[in-house]
Parts: structure tokens; sequence; C-alpha cells
């Protein structure tokens, strides 16, 4: 690992790996990820016994989201800066707040399942709508963020702000929609 005046953290082994073969991996391990997650709320049976922890586990998932999403704008803020080093230390801990969420949710609907909305009225389109970008964007943010930890951490920076111009807005949404999800689902359960 190096670090030029503290200011840019790069990976040498990062450095020497061709690009297309990390991006085909970014790829395929995103895939796998997605296909997981779905086979898990749609195909999956939840399992007959469940746990106590398990009902807290959406409102940890809504507060990782936040915490992501504070990191996020503070990592967005760092960069127009041009604290560099600030900077990866807050889209490290966004990073971290998403994959604890990540894992958390995998938790929560290995448990429960699909959960349906009970809401009715001009609240079930609004939710849906919601839902529904946020499910999109959500696949596309896995190899968006992966992408971007790649780029930057292979010393590609030129790339790496390209992507991260399409990655901060699309986890950032993401990241709120699913904190909305939430309480929206907890105001209606």
């Amino acid at each position: 690992m190096n670090s030029k005046n503290g200011e840019t953290i790069t990976i040498d082994a990062l450095k020497d790996l061709d690009t297309r073969k990390a991006v085909i991996f970014i790829i395929g391990l995103s895939a796998v990820a997605i296909i997981f997650l779905f086979w898990l709320l749609y195909f999956q049976e939840p399992p007959e016994e469940t746990y106590n922890f398990v009902e807290w586990l959406p409102g940890l998932n809504a507060t990782l989201n936040g915490i992501a999403t504070i990191f996020l704008i503070l990592g967005f803020v760092a960069i127009k800066q041009m604290e560099f080093a600030r900077h990866m230390r807050y889209m490290i801990a966004a990073f971290v707040a998403s994959t604890f969420f990540l894992v958390s949710y995998v938790i929560y609907h290995n448990f429960v399942g699909h959960t349906p909305f009970p809401g009715e009225g001009l609240i079930r389109p609004v939710y849906f709508f919601i839902l529904i970008t946020h499910i999109i964007l959500s696949v596309a943010v896995v190899p968006l963020v992966l992408s971007s930890f790649y780029f930057s951490l292979s010393g590609k920076l030129q790339t790496h702000r390209k992507i991260s111009k399409i990655t901060f807005p699309v986890w950032l949404y993401v990241s709120v929609t699913g904190v909305m999800i939430y309480f929206i689902l907890n105001a209606y359960t």
C-alpha cells in the first residue's frame, strides 16, 4: 500500500491487475450477489423458527443506511475541499456501513422473507415508486461502488472520478431511500 504525502492511497496488487479482468470480476461478483438476494427474497422459504434479535434488524438497517448517507455527504464535501485522505476515510466508512447493512439485510430476509406493504391509498403508489427505484438503483450501485474503489485504489484516478460522478448520486439515493422505506413501512405495520 502506498501513500503519497498522505493524500492518495493505492494498493500495488491492484495497480498491476488488468483493468478488464478487474471489471469482469466486479461484474461477476455483483451478479452473484444480486442473484443470491433475489433468490433469498422471492424463492427461499424462511425457517419456521426465528430469533428475538431479528425484529430489531429493520431499525438497524435504517440506521446503517443513515450512517452511510452521512459518510457519503462528508466524503463529497471532503473531495470538494481537495482533502483526499479525509475523503477516502469517509468513503471507506460509508462502504463499511453499507456492507454491515447488507449483512444485516440478508440475515433479516433469511428469517422473514419478502415484506409486503399493507398501506392503502395515495401512499401505496408513492411507496412502490420509491421501492422500485431503490431496488433498481441498488442493483446498479454494487458494481459502481466496487468499480469506484478499484479505480481509486489502483491509482487510476481519472477513471475513478468519472465513475464516481455516477456512483455518488446513485449510492446516496439508495441510502436515503432505504431509510425512507423503513419509515414508510414502519408507519403501516
